[in-house]
């Protein structure tokens, strides 16, 4: 396995996300404003399984397109960390078109891999991929703005 590019610590550092929302947990590879491959290891004390679903935990769709989000605010801050320094700006999901197609388990290793479709200091346009294993679980195509700091 591949070894940590950035661990919680320095993820916390980037993102403006704390638990519960934090939902990456490591980051594996990233080729600077191109491409992140991202972890989160889902366990069963994550708070989205107090309600989705008693005795039939799974984990939600939405909870799925928010760690690809912020895998994907950790592509933007590789594009643009030069600029950013020690700064955390405000990003702003605008645009989700999302498919699910395997349910996400307490137990499971979601791989998120986000790339850049097109980067703007201020917007950026990404696809991104969810797998558990080698099986494909969620594919989104997301926008997000960037508040100028």
């Amino acid at each position: 396995m591949a070894m940590n590019v950035l661990n919680k610590d320095k993820i916390k550092k980037i993102l403006p996300h704390r638990e519960p929302m934090l939902l990456i947990d490591a980051v594996l590879d990233i080729e600077s404003g191109k491409r992140v491959i991202a972890i989160k290891k889902v366990t069963s004390e994550d708070s989205f399984f107090k309600g989705h679903f008693p005795g039939k935990p799974i984990m939600p769709g939405t909870s799925i397109v928010e760690a690809m989000a912020q895998a994907s605010i950790l592509l933007y801050h590789s594009a643009y960390e030069s600029k950013l320094g020690d700064k955390i700006p405000e990003y702003y999901l605008g645009s989700v078109k999302a498919r699910f197609l395997h349910s996400v388990f307490p137990g499971d290793e979601l791989r998120i891999e986000s790339e850049t479709v097109r980067m703007l200091p201020t917007t950026a346009f990404v696809t991104a991929k969810a797998y558990v294993k080698d099986m494909q679980v969620a594919e989104a195509e997301l926008v997000f703005a960037v508040k100028k700091i």
